[in-house]
C-alpha cells in the first residue's frame, strides 16, 4: 500500500481541538491521518475516527514509536497501547519517531522490533522519522531498504534536505516532508507569494505542490475547515518548471526541529 501523497498532521493539536480538526477533514475527503504516542492525542483521533463513519479500510493511520518505547521489551506493547487508543487492530505505517538519544538503544533491536510488530500484522508497514544517512544504513542493515516504507524529515524551501533525499532515493526509500510550510514562514517568502499569485493559488498550496511534484508526501495540520479544504486542493495544483526551480533556490539549511538531547547529527 502505498503512501498517500497529502495527509492530515496532528502535531500539536489536542482534546477537542484535534477531534474537530480530524473530523473536519474526514468531511472534507481526507482519508490519511499522521499522529505519534509523543503527540498525546491518539485516543481523541480514535474517537473521531469511530464517530465519522468513514470505514477503516478507507484509512491510512500513522503513529510514531516514542524514544522511550524503542527497546525490545517495550515496543510491541506500547504499539499495542496505541492501537487502543485508536480503535483499530492496526495501523498503516509505523516509524520510529527519533532515533535514541545517544544511541541508548542500537538500530537493530528496534528494528528487529518493528519487523515483529509488522510480522505480527500490527501495522502493514514500518519506518523512520528523523533519521541521518548514517542511521538509515544502520537501518537499512537490520530489515532491508525494501523493508523502510518512508524516512519523514523536516523538509520545506528553507531546509531541502538534498543530500538526505538524494541516498534515500538511492535506496528507493521514499520521503515523507513534515514541516513542509516551515511553521507559516516560507507562507510570507516573496518568492512562494509571486508563484501563488501567478496560479491564483494561496501560498500553502504552492508549498504543498512543489513538494507532492518532487514524490514526497505531505502531512500539513489546521484547524480550520478553510486551511484543511485550502489545502487538499494542493494535489491539484502543477507548477512549471521555472516555479520549482525558484522554490530550489530558496534552499538556506534553515532547521526549525533541533530538539536537544534527542536530535541526531544532522548531514
Amino acid at each position: 500500500m502505498s503512501i498517500p501523497p497529502l495527509g492530515l498532521g496532528t502535531f500539536r493539536l489536542k482534546g477537542q481541538v484535534v477531534i474537530d480538526s480530524v473530523r473536519t477533514a474526514l468531511e472534507l475527503g481526507y482519508r490519511a491521518i499522521d499522529t505519534a504516542q509523543i503527540y498525546g492525542n491518539e485516543a481523541e483521533i480514535g474517537q473521531a475516527i469511530a464517530e465519522s463513519g468513514v470505514p477503516r479500510k478507507d484509512l491510512f493511520i500513522t503513529t510514531k514509536i516514542w524514544t522511550e518505547n524503542l527497546s525490545a521489551d517495550t515496543l510491541i506493547p506500547s504499539l499495542k497501547e496505541s492501537l487502543s487508543k485508536l480503535r483499530t487492530d492496526h495501523v498503516d505505517l509505523t516509524l520510529i519517531h527519533w532515533p535514541s538519544p545517544k544511541g541508548a538503544v542500537p538500530v537493530a533491536e528496534f528494528m528487529t522490533a518493528l519487523a515483529e510488530a509488522r510480522a505480527q500484522g500490527l501495522t502493514r508497514q514500518i519506518g523512520v522519522s528523523n533519521f541521518t544517512v548514517a542511521l538509515l544504513e544502520q537501518a537499512i542493515a537490520v530489515v532491508g531498504a525494501d523493508a523502510i516504507a518512508t524516512n519523514q524529515i523536516e523538509l520545506h524551501p528553507y531546509l531541502q534536505n538534498r543530500t538526505l533525499v538524494a541516498f534515500a532515493r538511492s535506496k528507493g526509500i521514499h520521503i515523507t516532508s513534515y514541516m513542509t510550510l516551515g511553521y507559516g514562514k516560507t507562507l510570507q517568502d516573496p518568492v512562494i507569494q509571486q508563484i501563488a499569485s501567478r496560479h491564483q493559488a494561496t501560498p500553502a498550496q504552492v508549498a504543498l505542490a512543489w513538494a507532492m511534484q518532487l514524490g514526497y508526501a505531505v502531512i500539513p495540520s489546521s484547524t480550520r475547515r478553510e486551511n484543511l479544504a485550502g489545502n487538499l486542493k494542493a494535489t491539484a495544483l502543477h507548477l512549471s518548471a521555472e516555479d520549482m526551480a525558484q522554490i530550489a533556490a530558496l534552499e538556506r539549511g534553515e532547521r526549525l526541529v533541533d530538539p536537544e538531547g534527542i536530535a541526531p547529527a544532522w548531514d
